[in-house]
């Protein structure tokens, strides 16, 4: 059997959380994507298959603010600003959907941004 490469295994194990974790209209999926540079986080309607609210590091809003976009500070003020947004369109509960990362680090950190901004998962 032939060895996976890293995004292989990323991606696997990507698609093998998603057979449990499905977003509703209730309780939408907020979707991590963690590359080398940036962080990106959508919050998702799976059953219309809709992006409701979206922050990355790329957002002009953050890009004056931060220092460096690949690290725990950017991901936490992404997951603040995912959070903020997503309360101004009345979302307050989501499923979280940790695309296939390690819960650890920069993807923590976008979570714990998140839940300081209100979200609840």
């Amino acid at each position: 059997m032939a060895r996976l490469t890293r995004a292989e295994g990323r991606k696997r194990r990507h698609l093998r959380l998603r057979r449990k974790v499905q977003g509703t209209p209730e309780r939408p999926r907020l979707s991590v994507y963690r590359s080398l540079k940036h962080m990106y986080a959508q919050i998702i309607d799976d059953t219309r298959g809709h992006t409701l609210v979206a922050a990355s590091t790329l957002d002009p809003e953050l890009r004056g603010r931060l220092v460096r976009t690949g690290d725990k500070d950017a991901a936490r003020e992404v997951g603040r600003l995912l959070g903020q947004r997503a309360k101004a369109q009345g979302i307050t509960k989501v499923v979280f959907d940790r695309g296939g990362n390690l819960y650890h680090g920069r993807v923590a950190a976008l979570a714990e941004g998140a839940r300081e901004a209100g979200l609840e998962f």
